[in-house]
């Protein structure tokens, strides 16, 4: 055998040799594996910055920044009884909505601040997130829920018509085509007697509104049945007279678009106050009726 051959054979014999070590060598510290399991930690290197991410979001939330501040801001009028208003001897702000939104407050775990404002300024204000929530007796409408999100309604009342005792033109909404009536601007009532041709005259408070009726000066007014005839109880020498009746809009409580967390703690306390029977007691407490059930 020449020189040749043997170095032949012997590559030969190493190349086996080598091809033997990589077929039966272990591979628990192979490259693949390592890397394999690089893929498999990646969600759990990533979870911090996701849960970051959702603590972002939570102190963008109205719910936890309503907590954190440890107070909920309410915007109310407070003249405009039954609904919200000031006791005569105390000063005191009362009513349905001041006391249902004081329950909302305490199931909430915080105080509650009501911010008394103008009716025009409040919607407004929910919307800038100046008020976390109106408690104001405020009609849901279509036309509202395409700007606010909605708690289901807390109570359902009728609206009526009003006129002087001695006017005898006004049976029914039908009438008030081309008649003045008196109502707050961008309320459901000015909405409604403008569809119907009257003319509104804008009004800060009832008070206001009966007094323009009462001097001639308008024709007519739309409002809630209950606060109409809150106000002939108070007021019983009042020269004022209900011609219509009407169904009204199921009230409930506005809060700004988005805010689904808000909506759902405030709807799981209506539903713990309706079961319970507090919002029955509140209804009865100010309206004597409860109106805390729809009439369907």
């Amino acid at each position: 055998m020449n020189k040749k051959t043997l170095y032949i054979l012997t590559a030969v014999v190493l190349a086996i040799i080598a091809l033997l070590v990589f077929i039966f060598l272990p591979k628990g510290n192979t490259q693949v594996k390592d890397t394999t399991a690089n893929e498999t930690s990646l969600p759990t290197e990533e979870m911090p910055a996701q849960s970051e991410q959702n603590d972002s979001k939570n102190e963008d939330d109205r719910l936890a920044q309503i907590k954190a501040a440890g107070k909920i801001v309410i915007a109310t009028e407070g003249d405009w009884s039954p609904w919200t208003y000031h006791d005569e001897k105390s000063g005191e702000l009362i009513g349905l909505d001041v006391d249902i939104g004081r329950l909302i407050a305490k199931e909430l775990g915080v105080e509650a601040e009501f911010a008394e404002t103008a009716w025009d300024s409040i919607l407004a204000g929910v919307e800038t997130g100046r008020f976390d929530i109106a408690c104001n007796g405020v009609g849901y409408t279509e036309q509202r829920a395409e700007k606010y999100d909605f708690s289901t309604p807390y109570v359902y009342t009728h609206k009526v018509l009003v006129t002087r005792n001695d006017n005898e033109d006004i049976k029914t909404i039908d009438d008030l085509k081309g008649k003045k009536t008196a109502n707050s601007a961008s309320s459901t009532y000015a909405a409604l007697a403008e569809e119907y041709g009257a003319v509104n005259t804008p009004v800060d408070t009832l008070g206001e509104t009966i007094a323009l009726l009462t001097q001639g000066r308008v024709d007519a007014t739309i409002n809630a049945q209950v606060s109409i005839e809150d106000y002939l109880r108070e007021h019983p020498d009042a020269q004022i007279k209900i011609v219509q009746v009407m169904a009204g809009d199921p009230v409930a409580f506005p809060v700004r678009k988005g805010e689904k967390s808000l909506v759902n703690a405030i709807n799981y306390i209506l539903d713990a106050l309706r079961k319970d029977g507090r919002l029955a007691e509140v209804s009865m407490k100010y309206f004597g009726l409860d109106l805390t059930k729809s009439d369907d």
